[in-house]
């Protein structure tokens, strides 16, 4: 799915607000934020859905040395999560399900 620029987001948000009555327009501002946010695979909270894990990991783990364990650990995390943090390192903070998941030996499970 391809970027919104804001300005066209905010036009539409405002369209949604003239047409739907306030709880409607609550539910549909909800789904463009999760589609917007999963679209850049920088989802911050538990707006992601199980399917939107690959991309997120991928953006995720872009820069990582070792990308195949990195795409493994991270996934796995998201799977359970539904968050992946923002940015390529650290911001554990966005998702503290995320950052509290622990490996074997109690180091960080997730990248």
């Amino acid at each position: 799915m391809a970027r919104l620029p804001a300005a066209l987001l905010v036009v539409l948000l405002l369209v949604e607000l003239a047409v739907f009555p306030t709880q409607s327009f609550v539910a549909a501002l909800s789904e463009i934020r999760v589609e917007h946010q999963a679209s850049d695979g920088l989802a911050v909270g538990r707006n992601l859905r199980v399917s939107n894990c690959p991309s997120a990991c991928n953006v995720r783990c872009s820069q990582a040395s070792k990308h195949k364990p990195c795409m493994k650990y991270c996934q796995l995390c998201c799977n359970k999560c539904l968050c992946v943090p923002p940015g390529y390192y650290g911001n554990k903070q966005y998702c503290p399900c995320y950052a509290n998941l622990k490996n074997a030996r109690g180091g960080p499970k997730c990248p």
